[in-house]
């Protein structure tokens, strides 16, 4: 049985998240209960109800006991005290023993959901204004659930080949001398690599769609120069443009009226990166149009891929933010501070940045009416993306590009992958990257990762390491840093070698990453599972959480504590654990379904091959293109 009832209130906003066609049920909606004058759904659990889902967010893949908001938000602080994160993907997925089903809600603006927080048993949706479509989808399985909510929503991204190889990236490569010595450094310790990324740095004052040529005098050529050492470069472009005079993409961007506007009709003035920007309105579908042949500029010069940052979207501050806070600054000037005045103070420095006031101060177009922002606030990085999407399509038909993105809503697995965003080198952001996993597939965002080895804060080799032995599984494979923070390119590190083995078996383990990949993508199946989609029956798998499926073959076990030299594993059937070295030094180990702890030293990546499966091993090269993964071994359990 998968069967979906569609619920509609209000006059909803096209989100476009769904491409199936669906008739709206006549009947009250079943499973929960709705109350629209109160903008709110309800559902009662039970005390063994699990609730899984909401793609990127923090905590565990059980998200009872905390409240989590849909509202996409320029937010480093990845604690368990913060409730929105980057993205909004509002499916759930609730098991109670032998019954089960998905809630999608398809709502744009910010949605509150307070999952036995506020009372044990209930989950409760808030909505700013009752405008939304509910979809409750019935199903066989947990797995179920999901593929026919993916089936709704539509395949997800495939990106090129190449993109799973390892990218090296850091905010703070500044021009090609950076790069050159960055691929040099990786060819002599014999470490693989496919991909650099170009952040902020590249572009000439922090123009979209620009390259400084004092940092890259000759770009195309210099692009070619690292294709032809099979390095592909990945430039970052930002959803902020540049006013600027002369400035093309800015005064394209006025005659064609493709700007967000205020509430008088102008062009919205904020400020990100290069000062006072516009922000392109991706809610119309010649502003996507535009935009996105935009970045034939650079494709043109031989670039392949592409990630799209700031685009929740994130605001230093508006002019008229900007001057509220210089007039209560003022107000405070030589004044004696108590607590109070304290905090007023630094909450008027504070409040500058993402207000909530500035989201509700400007205006998209759709189909023709204007609509405020913070009403489809969610869809932003969206139709960013999928404007990017749609026009490299277009443009360029049978390419695959690479594309991804920070900002996101269910609709754009379509179009890109997702990056976590900007999370620290914290060993409990290392645990919610295994996490999160889980559950931005469940919404169809297969092509995801996070920042190996944290972007905020100086990472520790230790932490380093064991992050990269999680990361060797994640499809988007990247080791991002901010600037100012310690160089963590794997060859700083004293342990080289071990590095070079770890990456190295990426490379060697990628028939098995790809083609689990692959399935995942046409099935509409899930590349991370947790353990309970597999093993129902077994209560107890619900309450495991740090072990992962991967594809139908393989369990995984990250060891995520500091100092650890070794971890507990439930195992809910026999399995071959395999203590991996490198691609070629491992131990095999049969243990049986029960509790163990296993030992792994700081060097060592724990893989469980499950009966009667097989993992394919091909031989590493010095990229994807060096390695041929067709030229494959076996390691089986029978």
């Amino acid at each position: 049985m998968n069967k979906v009832n569609k619920y509609r209130f209000g006059i909803p906003v096209n989100t476009e998240s769904i491409v199936e066609s669906m008739e709206i049920a006549d009947e009250a909606p079943h499973r929960v209960d709705v109350d629209a004058q109160n903008r709110t759904i309800r559902y009662v659990m039970s005390p063994e109800t699990v609730v899984m889902g909401l793609g990127e967010s923090i905590r565990g893949i059980n998200k009872r006991g905390w409240i989590y908001e849909s509202n996409n938000t320029d937010q480093p602080h990845h604690e368990e005290t913060v409730r929105s994160l980057y993205a909004s993907q509002n499916f759930l997925l609730i098991w109670s023993g032998s019954d089960m089903f998905g809630l999608y809600l398809d709502y744009p603006g910010k949605a509150v959901f307070d999952i036995g927080y506020t009372r044990e048993e209930d989950l409760t949706v808030t909505l700013e204004d009752m405008n939304c479509d509910l979809y409750v989808i019935e199903g066989d399985s947990l797995e179920d659930i999901v593929i026919r909510f993916r089936e709704m929503a539509g395949h997800s991204y495939i990106p090129p080949k190449w993109a799973f190889g390892y990218g090296q990236s850091r905010w703070g490569y500044r021009n090609e001398s950076d790069i050159r010595n960055v691929v040099k450094r990786y060819r002599e310790a014999g470490i693989p690599l496919d991909m650099v990324y170009l952040d902020i740095d590249y572009m000439d004052h922090f123009k979209d769609f620009t390259v400084d040529d004092q940092a890259f005098p000759d770009f195309e050529n210099f692009v070619k120069e690292m294709a032809d050492q099979d390095i592909h470069l990945v430039p970052i472009i930002d959803a902020g443009v540049k006013i600027e005079k002369g400035y093309d993409v800015y005064e394209e961007g006025i005659k064609g009226d493709y700007f967000c506007k205020d509430k008088d009709g102008d062009p919205l003035v904020a400020a990100v990166w290069p000062g006072y920007v516009h922000f392109p309105d991706f809610l119309k579908a010649e502003t996507r149009e535009w935009f996105g042949d935009k970045y034939k500029y650079l494709v043109d010069m031989g670039i392949e891929g592409f990630w799209n940052d700031m685009n929740e979207p994130a605001i230093f501050y508006t002019r008229n933010t900007l001057q509220k806070a210089f007039e209560k600054l003022i107000e405070l000037t030589g004044k004696e501070l108590d607590i109070n005045g304290y905090f007023e103070l630094t909450a008027t420095v504070g409040s500058i940045s993402n207000n909530e006031e500035d989201y509700r101060s400007f205006y998209h177009e759709i189909d023709g009416r204007p609509v405020r922002h913070d009403k489809v606030h969610n869809l932003y990085g969206y139709n960013m993306t999928r404007s990017a999407g749609e026009a490299l399509g277009r443009n360029y038909p049978g390419r695959r590009f690479l594309l991804f993105s920070r900002s996101s809503y269910v609709g754009m697995h379509r179009y890109g992958g997702v990056w976590t965003g900007d999370n620290s080198a914290w060993w409990s952001n290392l645990e919610l990257n295994i996490k999160q996993m889980p559950a931005l597939n469940m919404t169809g965002f297969l092509f995801c990762g996070a920042d190996m080895g944290g972007f905020n804060h100086d990472t520790t080799e230790d932490l380093m390491m064991r992050w990269l032995e999680f990361c060797i599984f994640t499809p988007l494979m990247r080791n991002h840093s901010a600037i100012g923070t310690r160089e963590q390119e794997f060859y700083q590190f004293e342990k080289t070698e071990d590095f070079k083995n770890l990456v190295s078996l990426r490379y060697a383990l990628l028939p098995y990453i790809y083609q689990s990949f692959m399935t995942a993508v046409t099935e509409n199946r899930m590349y991370f599972k947790p353990l309970c989609f597999d093993y129902t029956s077994d209560r107890r798998v619900a309450e495991v959480e740090d072990q992962l499926l991967v594809g139908d073959a393989v369990m995984i076990a990250p060891v995520y504590k500091q100092n650890a030299s070794g971890r507990y594993v439930y195992l809910p059937e026999k399995m071959k654990l395999l203590r991996f070295r490198s691609y070629c030094d491992y131990d095999e180990e049969i243990l049986e379904a029960g509790d163990h702890y296993v030992k792994a030293s700081l060097n060592e990546v724990l893989v469980f091959v499950r009966p009667g499966h097989r993992l394919p091993v091909c031989i590493p090269g010095k990229s994807l293109a060096d390695t041929d993964m067709e030229d494959i071994s076996y390691i089986t359990f029978d």
